[in-house]
C-alpha cells in the first residue's frame, strides 16, 4: 500500500502534557509516519512551545513539520524563524494564514497564506517542503465556494508542494473539492485530514467553529448514546475507519491524523486498515 501517513500534535502546556505527548509520539512512531506536524496558536501565541516540540521530535529522529501562521507576523520575524528551522534540521513546514488573536486589529505584513508561501520561496528557494490547508466544505470566512477554490489555487501557484484538508465525514464533499481543484489545473497532492472521535461534545464544538459538517445521521446516532463514552468511541471508530477505507480505495496519496496528542484511536483505526 503506497500510502503516506502523517500525524498532528499540539504543543503541550504542562510538564505532564509534555510527557504524555512523548509517550503518544513513540507509540505512533510504529506507524512510520512521513512526518509529525505541530500546531501554532493564533498570532504565533504558541511559537516557543511549537519550536520546542518540533525540535524534540526532530532530535528523536522523526521528520517534524511546524505549523507557521503569518497573521500578525512581519517579514523579519518569519525570516528569523526560517533560519532557526534550517539550523535545527527542519525541512518541512505547514504554511497557514492563521487567526488574528482576540483584540489584535492589525494583521501584520501578511494577509493571506499565499503571501507567506511566496515569501518562503523567495527567501529559501526549495529548502522547505510546504504544505498548505484545504477546506473541502469551504473555509468559514470564504464569501463563496468559488472564492475559496481560487484562494486555494493561489497558495499552490505560490509554491506549495501539497495540501492537507480540514477533517470531514462527507466523502462526497472531499471528492467534489478535489475534482473542482483539478479542473482549475491544480495538480498538487491533496491529503485528507482525519479526525478520530473520542468525544462527541468536543467534536461538535470543533465542527461548529471550523465549519466541518457532522452529517445528520452521525449526529443523531451520537446523540442517542448520551454520556456512554464507550459507545461513542466504538461508533466513532467504525465511522472513521470506514471513511479511511473508502478514501484509500479511491487512491488518496495519504492520510493526516489529527491525534489530539492521543495515540489509541489512531492506532486502532490503522490496525483495522492493516497499516503499521
Amino acid at each position: 500500500m503506497n500510502l503516506e501517513l502523517s500525524i498532528e500534535f499540539f504543543p503541550p502546556q504542562t510538564t505532564e502534557g509534555i510527557e504524555k505527548l512523548r509517550e503518544a509520539r513513540e507509540r505512533l512512531a510504529v506507524l512510520k509516519p512521513a512526518f509529525f506536524s505541530v500546531t501554532y496558536g493564533a498570532g504565533g501565541s504558541t511559537q516557543e512551545r511549537t519550536l520546542a516540540t518540533v525540535s524534540e521530535i526532530a532530535a528523536a529522529g522523526h521528520v517534524a513539520a511546524p505549523h507557521l501562521s503569518c497573521i500578525g507576523a512581519t517579514q523579519a520575524s518569519i525570516r528569523d524563524l526560517l533560519a532557526l528551522f534550517r539550523a535545527r534540521g527542519i525541512r518541512r513546514i505547514v504554511a497557514l494564514r492563521g487567526d488574528l488573536p482576540s483584540g489584535m486589529a492589525d494583521p501584520g505584513e501578511f494577509r493571506y497564506a499565499n503571501e507567506l508561501v511566496a515569501f518562503i520561496r523567495q527567501e529559501t528557494g526549495d529548502a522547505f517542503h510546504l504544505d498548505v490547508a484545504a477546506y473541502p466544505e469551504w473555509h468559514p470566512q470564504a464569501k463563496t465556494p468559488r472564492d475559496d477554490l481560487l484562494n486555494f489555487k493561489r497558495k499552490v501557484d505560490a509554491g506549495a508542494n501539497a495540501a492537507i484538508t480540514q477533517y470531514f465525514y462527507n466523502i462526497d464533499a472531499f471528492e467534489s473539492f478535489v475534482a473542482d481543484t483539478r479542473a482549475l489545473g491544480v495538480t498538487a497532492p491533496i491529503i485528507p485530514g482525519i479526525m478520530p472521535i473520542a468525544s462527541f461534545s468536543k467534536l461538535a464544538r470543533f465542527s461548529d467553529a471550523c465549519g466541518a459538517e457532522i452529517p445528520r445521521w452521525m449526529r443523531k446516532q451520537f446523540e442517542s448514546f448520551g454520556d456512554d463514552t464507550a459507545s461513542v468511541q466504538a461508533f466513532g471508530l467504525d465511522v472513521v475507519t470506514d471513511l479511511c477505507q473508502q478514501l484509500i480505495n479511491r487512491g488518496v496519496p495519504g492520510l493526516h491524523f489529527y491525534s489530539m496528542n492521543q495515540s489509541r484511536l489512531t492506532l486502532e483505526i490503522c490496525r483495522r486498515l492493516g497499516i503499521g
